[in-house]
């Protein structure tokens, strides 16, 4: 690697002030609505709890948006993560960047109107026939609005992904190339290949699929709400939805962790040469994420059984390769590095933990006998708010703050931050442990009334979020201001 790697801020990095515009709003939007859903996430816990009463009616209502809306702006907070770095490599368009941008707004506007002005409150799943079937809770223009916000954001990331699909293949000739697979089983390991064109590949090719099985759905739901008499096979289309949700939420992290190879070795000094190991960890995952799926279906007694036993076997394994090479990259570039703590290598390593220890829920709970017990319980909340609160989150804000700290010509750790980090965690920590408590005792999940033997659980959850909200606020203002600064460039 060369000495240009351990520049702060490499010249090839270098925003134009379009560039810097663009990503100004996806941070500071995602910022925004990171802070309005997570309220809406504790006025939730706080009915569970007693302490707060929204109503059954808008309990759903707020539960659909909090999910709709939380997913899709951890997969655009993260697609800014993606582009900031592999633009470096391969030519990329900045009017696809801004599309993408723009259609995300569109949706969440779409997806606002159909729950609160249409009383929309199916759940992020939307699952079919259930939009079409609301006991005259919504109709169905509410319905179709919710579905046709969906359809309008991941329109605007098969746009982005397509031209990353065709930068890559300009560069590299094609994704096998890109990929680092014609070293799989030998040759010499180019080590300069850069990890963020390895990674990139990979989501593409996987998210790409995703994303795509979503719209269909989206579309095929779309013909039985306005035409009842064409109807579908309700498992194959539970298929797709989850498929569409399962790689959103794995891509998250996939193109958040991008920044990890990054910034890292800036941050300690100690480079991330490609290896081998490292290619057939993202090879492995690439394939192994796509047909993990079936692991969402073990409820669903009509899922052929081959399907399941798929679904098990790779939880067991789908995760792991990845995590490995990246535990061991992060922990050899900290230990003993002799350089002083930064937000963005604190963030970078708090996300290490929240991924390694959000996905062990995630694999027990990918496990068929354990499921049986698990799957409709708050175990589920635990694990995926685990994962995305305390891994993926920490992830966009490493790269946030490199930003914003460039305007401002630091990087050293306030006081405040010192404060505000360990504030996070801990919430984090008391919110995320409340929610595989209930699920170990068997508290249902979805339900907006709780019997008084789960509220305890519910109350210490409430407390968790309040805190994680007040660390929120805070990284949300510091990044702002930062970002906000004119650059002394």
């Amino acid at each position: 690697m060369s000495n240009m790697s351990y520049e702060l801020y490499p010249e090839d990095e270098r925003l134009t002030g379009k560039e810097q515009v663009a990503l100004n709003f996806y941070f500071i939007t995602a910022l925004l609505v990171f802070v309005a859903m997570m309220a809406l996430g504790l006025v939730m816990r706080m009915t569970q709890a007693k302490w707060a009463d929204a109503g059954s009616v808008m309990f759903y209502r707020i539960m659909t948006m909090h999910g709709a809306t939380m997913i899709t702006t951890i997969s655009m907070a993260s697609t800014a993560v993606m582009w900031y770095f592999l633009r470096k490599y391969v030519r990329l368009h900045l009017w696809t960047f801004i599309v993408n941008y723009v259609l995300y707004v569109l949706g969440i506007v779409q997806i606002a109107v159909a729950v609160f002005a249409g009383g929309y409150a199916g759940a992020w799943t939307m699952l079919y026939p259930f939009p079409a079937h609301s006991m005259g809770l919504w109709d169905n223009f509410a319905a179709a609005s919710f579905m046709l916000g969906y359809l309008t954001i991941g329109t605007g990331l098969l746009i982005f992904y397509l031209d990353c699909a065709a930068g890559i293949i300009e560069k590299y000739g094609n994704f096998t190339n890109a990929l680092g697979a014609i070293w799989l089983f030998g040759g010499e390991v180019d080590k300069n290949h850069p990890a963020a064109v390895v990674v990139s590949t990979a989501v593409v090719i996987a998210n790409f699929l995703g994303v795509l099985a979503g719209a269909i759905a989206v579309v095929l739901s779309l013909i039985n709400l306005y035409i009842p008499s064409i109807q579908f096979d309700p498992l194959v289309m539970k298929e797709l939805i989850y498929w569409f949700g399962h790689m959103v939420a794995n891509a998250t992290i996939l193109m958040g962790v991008i920044g990890c190879y990054e910034l890292l070795p800036r941050y300690t000094g100690r480079p991330h040469p490609m290896t081998r190991g490292f290619i057939w960890a993202y090879s492995i995952t690439c394939v192994s994420v796509i047909f993990v799926v079936p692991h969402h279906l073990f409820m669903d007694f009509a899922q052929p059984e081959w399907m399941a036993f798929t679904g098990q076997l790779l939880s067991w394994g789908e995760g792991f390769p990845v995590f490995f090479v990246t535990a061991y990259f992060v922990l050899t570039s900290i230990y003993r590095s002799g350089k002083p703590w930064t937000m963005p290598s604190a963030l970078i390593t708090l996300a290490l933990f929240g991924w390694a220890a959000g996905i062990v829920p995630a694999i027990l709970d990918g496990t068929i006998m354990v499921n049986r017990y698990m799957h409709n319980t708050m175990w589920v909340d635990g694990h995926f708010h685990f994962y995305l609160i305390l891994g993926a989150l920490p992830l966009v804000f490493a790269l946030m703050y490199h930003v914003a700290r460039r305007h401002l010509r630091t990087v050293r750790v306030w006081a405040v931050d010192k404060v505000a980090l360990p504030l996070y965690l801990f919430g984090g920590l008391v919110f995320v442990l409340a929610f595989l408590g209930a699920g170990q005792d068997g508290v249902p999940r979805r339900y907006s009334v709780h019997d008084l033997a789960w509220v305890s659980w519910d109350k210490a959850g409430s407390i968790g979020a309040m805190l994680i909200i007040l660390g929120m606020l805070y990284f949300a203002t510091s990044i702002t201001l930062g970002l906000l600064q004119r650059s002394r460039e």
